[in-house]
């Protein structure tokens, strides 16, 4: 499935997006998942557009069982808001990789339309695998998935966990890397040969008008990778050639 049709209001802010998607360190935005929406609230993304944040990450998939509740919902409004919209899935590794792969794909409601990230894959955790097995299946996942939507996958994941469950695999750079360290320095750890990030997650404890309670904060590297090439504001389907200690959003 794909969105096909865009809002006036998507359509205007999609105008906005593409002059200022060019910025560097202010291109911020969220990670959300079902932990942001405290009691049912609901996240007002006008509001998180408002504030300067042109992109969000948003909490998909887990395993082959966990559709996050508020993900349709929250597409549909960070669209009409022009927040560019980035999904993800969370790895459980002790399951089949081309089955999350297609539980995923099938269910980000396309990744190929104007103001879509590419897919990104959560890694985090190592499902009982040793390293040489969890890079296997890490590549088996991320080659269906790029099959499937048409994008180069995005991976997250953190220094500390790349470099001792994947024991530091450098095979995986012609991915972009969307890299979790909350150390306070001027620039993320990378590790695994990336020669830089595009992504990087600076917080889990931000605070951002619109969304209740504390979220993640995350911040796009232009140098990487043009902002609006990722974010299909160029008018093609398929970006996502850039190379590139925490969650990625919970449940």
């Amino acid at each position: 499935m794909r969105f096909r049709h865009l809002t006036v209001a998507a359509v205007t802010a999609l105008g906005a997006l593409s002059v200022t998607g060019s910025a560097g360190a202010d291109t911020t935005g969220p990670d959300v998942s079902s932990w942001q929406h405290v009691n049912g609230t609901g996240v007002d993304w006008k509001q998180v557009r408002a504030s300067g944040n042109q992109f969000a990450m948003l909490k998909a998939t887990e395993g082959l069982g966990y559709l996050n509740p508020y993900f349709v919902q929250d597409s549909l409004a960070m669209r009409t808001a022009g927040v560019a919209r980035g999904t993800y899935h969370f790895a459980h590794p002790e399951l089949s990789p081309e089955l999350q792969a297609v539980y995923y794909s099938a269910l980000v409601l396309g990744q190929n339309g104007p103001l879509d990230l590419p897919p990104v894959l959560d890694l985090e955790t190592t499902g009982g695998l040793a390293a040489p097995e969890l890079a296997d299946w890490t590549h088996r996942y991320l080659r269906t998935v790029q099959s499937l939507t048409g994008r180069t996958p995005i991976i997250y994941t953190y220094p500390n966990f790349w470099r001792t469950a994947m024991a530091n695999a450098t095979d995986f750079t012609q991915y972009p890397l969307w890299i979790a360290d909350y150390s306070g320095n001027d620039a993320p750890d990378v590790p695994g040969g990336w020669p830089t990030w595009t992504i990087w997650q600076t917080t889990d404890s931000g605070n951002i008008p619109g969304i209740p309670g504390a979220t993640d904060v995350n911040q796009f590297n232009t140098a990487a990778a043009p902002f609006a090439t990722l974010a299909n504001l160029g008018g093609s389907g398929s970006a996502g050639s850039a190379g590139s200690a925490g969650s990625a959003g919970g449940s």
